[in-house]
């Protein structure tokens, strides 16, 4: 097993490939293939050959095992709004029954082993590109390349900072358990070539989230404002997409003054219509179905890996595999439970236009919101301008514990653009806690089947919802967090189990 571990890594780090490698199936980026190849003696020596590196990080960080759809499946199958149609053992019935072990591979081994090989190339990258700076000299390059280096540094530090974000938040307890001091992840910032450094012990969950701040803060400062083409505004790190991610971590935090301080640099105004007014202009789309019909690179996008046909996610990881019926092109792994939130009509009115996401297929009911069949080009989500807004809402409301006109407008921004019919006022809420409930309600609607739910049921100690013979889970239950994988107990002495 440590040999093998040593493998993956010589792999991963020694080599780099200048061609565009497709990412086909789970395993694709602990075992490669590359085309092409450049000794990492001289994969420096060029700025197109540093261009194709940072560009080969997101290959990493989308590849189907991690975020390039798993990882957003289990957050919500692990929920009640979906049920398991398939028992099928490879695609998260574990993950969707709370009986995941150390060694259940298609899941806990995978989705740690793709986001650690994630992480270590982007180490590997940052050390890189500071090792080699007596390189970026004319003629080869040119005057201003410390600016685009920096550039380089933020976008591989915005997706070392999602990646261990993902990380902690199946790995490990919530922050608010303990105000973070619960053991967390190995912090990893330093590119391993070999299994010298394979022994590092749990930081804990405050050491990791203060990690992950940093890396954004950086980014923030050296990411730019806005590329040429649509498809990078959605694709590629620019400096809203690092704000607009430290809008999740400070909510994951419970530091909602900090949420809002963050927001407002998105959201300047006070009420609708919202919009950024500095980088990339986002803004609420006025259908939410034009979000995320193809290629979902709308101004309301701020972040999401994206596919093609020559780069597609592989089977059994696109969102749409899991959710989409076979009539449909899909699998039908889960369809929406008729219990969950579609039996709420009073909350997801009956008008709603998220409720044309709905499909009835014979006698089961799908969702349809990512809707590409094979090879599957809908993008992996990440990061909306509605999850900024809503975030924002109930930031506002917990700082002020008020019924907040400004949260209000927020929420109503909205519920109202798909249903303009049940909008909220003032005397629509008898207390703060209220308006509250409200805005998570809304989340649990508006971020169905992108994984946002079983974040939103950590952060806040909640139990994780029964659903059909599955029994709830408890804050306190061992199945609250997933195991440490089996293949990180094996090669790492001291590693600890949850």
């Amino acid at each position: 097993m440590k040999r093998k571990y040593q493998n993956i890594l010589k792999k991963a780090t020694l080599v780099v490939a200048i061609s565009g490698a497709r990412v086909s199936c789970q395993n694709d980026l602990l075992n490669p293939i590359p085309e092409t190849l450049f000794s990492d003696q001289v994969v420096f020596d060029t700025p197109a050959r540093i261009e194709l590196q940072a560009n080969g990080l997101y290959q990493y960080m989308k590849v189907g095992a991690f975020l390039g759809g798993r990882s957003q499946v289990y957050g919500d199958i692990r929920a009640n709004d979906f049920l398991n149609r398939t028992s099928n053992s490879v695609t998260g019935f574990q993950v969707w029954n709370h009986t995941l072990t150390e060694t259940s591979t298609n899941d806990v081994i995978n989705l740690w082993n793709t986001g650690y090989a994630a992480i270590n190339q982007i180490n590997v990258f940052l050390q890189g590109l500071d090792d080699n700076t007596a390189k970026y000299v004319a003629p080869t390059f040119p005057a201003d390349f410390s600016t685009k280096a920096n550039q380089y540094r933020g976008e591989a530090r915005f997706l070392r900072a999602l990646a261990y974000l993902t990380l902690v938040q199946y790995y490990a307890r919530p922050y608010s358990d303990g105000a973070g001091s619960k053991p967390g992840l190995p912090l990893r910032l330093k590119g391993e070539k070999s299994s010298e450094n394979n022994d590092l012990a749990r930081s804990t969950v405050a050491e990791v989230y203060t990690q992950i701040l940093e890396d954004l803060n950086f980014a923030e400062t050296n990411l730019p404002l806005t590329y040429a083409t649509n498809e990078a505004k959605v694709t590629r790190a620019h400096r809203n997409a690092a704000i607009a991610l430290k809008t999740r971590v400070y909510l994951t935090m419970g530091r909602y003054n900090d949420v809002a301080t963050e927001a407002a640099k998105l959201v300047p105004q006070t009420s609708a219509p919202f919009s950024a007014t500095s980088g990339i202009a986002h803004k609420l789309e006025a259908s939410v179905k034009t979000v995320f019909a193809l290629p979902q690179e709308t101004a309301e996008n701020i972040f999401a890996f994206g596919f093609s046909t020559q780069n597609a996610p592989g089977t059994q990881n696109p969102v749409a595999f899991y959710y989409m019926p076979t009539s449909k092109g899909g699998n039908g792994e889960y369809g929406l439970n008729k219990a969950g939130i579609i039996a709420d009509t009073t909350a997801f009115g009956p008008k709603d236009v998220r409720r044309d996401f709905i499909l009835t297929d014979a006698t089961d009911t799908y969702w349809m919101k990512f809707s590409s069949p094979s090879p599957f080009l809908d993008k992996a989500p990440v990061l909306r301008y509605a999850e900024v807004l809503l975030s924002l809402a109930e930031a506002k409301v917990r700082t002020s514990n008020t019924v907040n006109t400004e949260a209000i407008a927020l929420l109503n921004s909205i519920r109202g653009r798909s249903d303009a019919s049940r909008t909220y006022t003032v005397a629509s809420f008898a207390t703060p806690q209220a308006l509250i409930d409200a805005i998570l309600l809304e989340r649990r609607i508006e971020f169905l089947g992108e994984g946002l739910r079983n974040t939103d049921l950590m952060r806040l100690m909640a139990t994780i919802p029964a659903k059909a013979s599955i029994g709830s889970v408890e804050p306190s239950s061992i199945n609250y967090i997933w195991p440490i994988p089996n293949s990180e107990l094996q090669v790492n002495k001291l590693m600890s189990r949850n």
